[in-house]
């Protein structure tokens, strides 16, 4: 069986013991504190697992984004958004997949400890180059802990190289360009997934201008999982999403956030509730803002 949104902890311990191929990724990381998620990796991590550093695996070079700079990285490196967590493009992805001994007949299941959040990152990145048999483990590390799985810590064996194989994405990745371009029309319904507060613009610690991009609605990606911190039941997340939308077709909407991280479960939790694959606007707001010539709302 492939797993291509969630996978519980039971599913995982069994595909483990199937001996069938897989690899596990650990995408834990804290904004605030770049060194923090692989350290927390070191500490206890589900045995076997590679780590997946947000900055370096799953973000291009790039120099200080916004207002203050302007992406630096070109050539091979060329990212493929831009933003404060600018996309790697897809074969920059494929080099890094291949260098952790990644392969197409793989399963993917990727977790972090912060709500889906990161790991969400790597999941849509696995589908953007082509592989679907990527799952999000349904609960984080916290589940396999509380299940009393066993974990590991240090560092674990390293891989041999493989040769990952781009294939036709999956999903859709949408350019500021077309954001732009479909401000205000019904082809187009953007959500964005950042804290209420950021979204109305009373407060922004990351980026350097306050508010939202006009006609986007708010949906914080933490509205997505339960107390127990797993993914909402599929009808539950479908009628919230539903009433959300307010008769716009699932079909026309645009993820983003801040950076194009947090936008991911959003993703998911659509997917889950059978409203199709929405697409991404991964550069978001901090690319949105960083030319004062796009309108901004407030409120």
């Amino acid at each position: 069986m492939n797993y291509t949104t969630l996978i519980s902890v039971e599913q995982l311990q069994a595909l483990i013991a199937s001996s069938k191929p897989l690899r596990i990724f650990d995408c834990t990381f804290d904004l605030m504190q770049p060194g923090a998620g692989e350290k927390q990796y070191l500490e206890s991590h589900i045995p076997g697992a590679t780590y997946a550093n947000l900055d370096t695996a799953l973000s291009a070079k790039h120099g200080v984004p916004g207002a203050h700079g302007v992406v630096t990285a070109g050539g091979a490196d060329q990212p493929a958004s831009g933003g404060r967590h600018p996309l790697p493009n897809r074969e920059k992805f494929a080099t890094w997949l291949s260098s952790v001994g990644f392969a197409n007949n793989m399963q993917a299941v990727v977790y972090d400890r912060n709500g889906a959040n990161y790991c969400g990152r790597l999941w849509w990145m696995l589908k953007w180059a082509g592989h679907d048999n990527v799952a999000v483990l349904d609960g984080g590390l916290q589940a396999w802990v509380a299940a009393g799985a066993a974990v590991n810590s240090g560092e674990e064996p390293a891989h041999f190289q493989s040769n990952f194989e781009l294939a036709p994405e999956k999903v859709r990745l949408v350019a500021t360009k077309t954001v732009e371009d479909n401000l205000g029309r019904p082809v187009q319904t953007l959500i964005d997934a950042r804290g209420a507060p950021r979204f109305r613009g009373e407060v922004e610690p990351m980026d350097p201008v306050a508010g939202h991009i006009p006609g986007a609605l708010n949906r914080p990606f933490n509205q997505n999982l339960g107390t127990d911190g797993k993914f909402k039941p599929a009808a539950q997340l479908k009628a919230e999403f539903e009433a959300l939308l307010g008769g716009r077709d699932p079909a026309t909407v645009v993820h983003h956030c801040g950076s194009g991280v947090s936008a991911v479960p959003n993703i998911i939790a659509m997917e889950i509730a059978g409203l199709g694959t929405a697409g991404l606007y991964a550069g978001s707001w901090s690319d949105w803002c960083s030319d004062p010539s796009r309108p901004v709302a407030q409120g």
